[in-house]
């Protein structure tokens, strides 16, 4: 229990109460990271489904207010470092890092961050009422691919993507990536996506990045839930 509430401590704006946990429990809490995205998930479900009567764009617009605000806008914040890193480094490691953690947003950073909104609105305006189960899901398996990508990926830096590394092992990751096959093939297929979108970003941070990240951790949580909300959209 002390590893989910960690979790959603870190990952969400939920008002809960300190708990006493060293940095070994830290660790472990990554375990529960698809377990916050069910709170997510029914903060953006929720006003969304709620709201369909209205016109159709004001329950893609609640659900996009919903989304970022019980993510304090984290995995925002991950993108644009990201976004600012990759578009001014130019291929150079020592570059990227200073880049990725100067605090300063940059022009990179501003447009990917702006996109990724714009995406988020469109795709939730364009998602089928009957569809609100799969909002649901979306942010728990977009939560998965983390543990994917401590276990595949060498840290980039000493900090947070490197301290879930001792707290997490590929039984984790099986776990719940069979869970979310048995969901996906039960409910909603499209979001074995899930299993496309997640590597094909592990490979992108290896190739450009040359490691995982706090910043690539939360960059990757954003990009695969678009990916998934796109493939709810358009395939059957």
């Amino acid at each position: 229990m002390k590893g989910l509430i960690l979790a959603l401590q870190f990952l969400t704006r939920l008002p809960l109460p300190p708990v006493k946990a060293d940095a070994r429990d830290f660790a472990r809490a990554m375990r529960w990271f698809p377990a916050t995205g069910l709170v997510v998930g029914a903060c953006v479900a929720l006003p969304w489904w709620l709201l369909q009567p209205r016109d159709a764009w004001v329950p893609a617009l609640a659900g996009l207010v919903g989304w970022v605000a019980i993510t304090g806008a984290l995995h925002l914040d991950g993108l644009g470092d990201v976004a600012d890193g990759a578009g001014a480094a130019h291929g150079d490691r020592e570059r990227l890092s200073a880049v990725m953690a100067d605090p300063h947003v940059g022009s990179f950073a501003v447009v990917a961050i702006g996109l990724q909104l714009a995406a988020k609105l469109v795709l939730l305006h364009a998602i089928a009422p009957a569809q609100v189960g799969a909002l649901v899901l979306v942010p728990v398996l977009a939560r998965i691919a983390p543990i994917g990508w401590t276990l595949f990926l060498p840290p980039l830096h000493a900090g947070l993507g490197s301290k879930f590394r001792e707290g997490v092992s590929h039984v984790h990751l099986a776990a719940w990536s069979l869970a979310a096959i048995a969901a996906a093939i039960l409910l909603f297929p499209a979001l074995l996506a899930l299993f496309m979108a997640a590597p094909l970003w592990g490979w992108w941070l290896r190739a450009r990045l040359g490691g995982i990240s706090g910043d690539g951790h939360g960059a990757g949580i954003e990009l695969v839930e678009t990916a998934l909300l796109t493939a709810l959209v358009l395939l059957p």
